[in-house]
C-alpha cells in the first residue's frame, strides 16, 4: 500500500504559499508508516517546530492500473474519505531553499490521518463533494471538489502513466486555502458534507 499525494490542486491554496499553478498534477508519496487510521491522535515529532495541518479528500484505489484511460479513471476508486496532510513546514522551506527534495517534510511517520471511506455510490456528484477541516471547534478550511484543478479522474489517468495503482491504494487530492500550524493539545476535526469522518488530536 501506498499514499500518494497531489500537491497545489486548489488556486488559492497555491497562492497562499506562494506557489506557482500547476499545468500538470504535482504529486508526491508517503510511506505506509504514515498512515493513521482509527481516529488515533497524532503525537507532534521532535524534530519540527511548525507542523501544519492540509485537510484533503482521499480516493481509496480498488484494483490495479497503469497508464489509465482518463474516462475509465472512476472505475479504479470505489470509496472517499477525508485525510490530513501534516507538513513540517520548516523542514520543506530548509530543504525547497537548498533545492533538495522535501519528502523529509511530508513522509516522516504519522503524517497522514485518513478517515474510514465512504462509498461512491453515496455521492450524488463526485464533482461537487463539499468537505471541510475544523480546529479546536472553529472552521479553518474549507473546500469543494469542483474546486480542484484536477479532478479525480484526471489525477488517476495522470499519476497511473508513471506509477501502477494498487489495490489499497490512497490518494489524497490536494487541499484548499487556510492551511496552519498545529500545538500540542489542539483537537482536528474532519468533514464530507455535514459529516464528521475524522477525529484527531495533537498531542
Amino acid at each position: 500500500m501506498k499514499i500518494i499525494c497531489i500537491g497545489r490542486n486548489y488556486t488559492e491554496h497555491a497562492k497562499e504559499l506562494n506557489n506557482p499553478v500547476p499545468a500538470t498534477p504535482v504529486f508526491f508519496m508517503k510511506p505506509e508508516s504514515a498512515l493513521v487510521r482509527g481516529n488515533l491522535p497524532f503525537f507532534y515529532p521532535a524534530f519540527s517546530n511548525d507542523i501544519h495541518y492540509e485537510g484533503e479528500l482521499v480516493l481509496h484505489i480498488n484494483k490495479v492500473g497503469r497508464n489509465i484511460i482518463q474516462k475509465h479513471a472512476h472505475t479504479y476508486y470505489d470509496g472517499i474519505g477525508f485525510g490530513i496532510d501534516f507538513t513540517a513546514r520548516d523542514l520543506q522551506q530548509e530543504a525547497k531553499a537548498k533545492g533538495l527534495p522535501w519528502e523529509i517534510a511530508k513522509a516522516f511517520d504519522s503524517s497522514a490521518p485518513v478517515s474510514e471511506f465512504i462509498p461512491v455510490e453515496e455521492f450524488a456528484d463526485l464533482g461537487n463533494i463539499g468537505f471541510s477541516l475544523s480546529k479546536n471547534d472553529q472552521q479553518v478550511q474549507i473546500g469543494n471538489s469542483s474546486e480542484m484543478i484536477f479532478n479525480f479522474d484526471s489525477i488517476i489517468a495522470y499519476v497511473s502513466r508513471f506509477v501502477t495503482l494498487k489495490m489499497g491504494d490512497m490518494i489524497f487530492t490536494g487541499t484548499p486555502a487556510g492551511v496552519g500550524p498545529v500545538t500540542v493539545g489542539d483537537k482536528l476535526e474532519g468533514f464530507i458534507g455535514g459529516r464528521k469522518v475524522l477525529l484527531c488530536n495533537i498531542r
